[in-house]
């Protein structure tokens, strides 16, 4: 008797990549879409009735870092239930934050079908899926464990205030990587504080710790190394 196919809940919030996420589950026998979600609250409402075997999530919902705070929920509310992560942002970036909130893998979206159609059944398998380069990574920092562990851990699940780390991203904790994406992209303090129901005296205040922890000088040096970083790495549209 031939094994039901495994089903893949969507979350993105881009319905043109819902779609082709849909198109791309659908096709093989193995996979179907037991359904989808554009915001993490949707997600976390639906995915209980929807009884996934596994969650395909873009860890940058609504252009901020919201996917690693779902990632967290869904592992504390479904720990049996896989999250595959993708991303249209260099892995380097989110990979090992993904992985450290909960996810068993992470995929860039530009990959072809056919490497993230492996990657779901790796995850489905019990398996962690990265690419070598972050595998190669996490190997090069597992040494440093035991001197992180030391430190004094940073809020929303970022690294801790002292902790030395190869690139100035590293140093962000979620939240301020968060408002450096939205800074990336144009948004003022106040369109930031709307979007993270926030108040502008907060973002403010993230602000100041990200020149501080970039060693920029002003609000126009903040944005304009987050804008200079963007067109090198990448990223989706607003």
């Amino acid at each position: 008797m031939p094994r039901s196919p495994r089903r893949v809940f969507i979350v993105d919030d881009h319905p043109v990549v819902r779609r082709g996420f849909r198109q791309l589950v659908d096709e093989p026998d193995d996979l179907t879409v037991a359904g989808e979600a554009e915001t993490p609250a949707e997600a976390l409402d639906r995915i209980g009735e929807a009884g996934p075997d596994l969650v395909l999530m873009d860890v940058t919902l609504n252009g901020g870092a919201r996917g690693l705070d779902l990632i967290r929920r869904l592992r504390d509310t479904y720990p049996n239930l896989p999250v595959l992560t993708v991303s249209m942002y260099d892995e380097t970036l989110y990979a090992t934050r993904a992985l450290a909130a909960g996810a068993r893998g992470y995929v860039m979206k530009r990959v072809p079908d056919e490497v993230l159609l492996d990657a779901m059944r790796q995850v489905l398998a019990g398996r962690t899926y990265v690419s070598d380069a972050i595998r190669e990574r996490l190997a090069d920092e597992a040494p440093k464990a035991d001197s992180l562990r030391t430190e004094v851990p940073g809020e929303d699940g970022g690294p801790g205030e002292d902790g030395e780390t190869a690139r100035p991203l590293d140093r962000l904790t979620d939240r301020e990587l968060e408002i450096f994406l939205l800074v990336s992209r144009g948004f003022a303090p106040r369109h930031i504080a709307e979007r993270l129901h926030v108040s502008v005296k907060t973002v403010e205040s993230h602000r100041r710790n990200l020149r501080r922890k970039l060693e920029l000088e002003n609000s126009a040096e903040l944005t304009r190394y987050a804008v200079a970083w963007r067109v090198e790495h990448g990223g989706e549209e607003p």
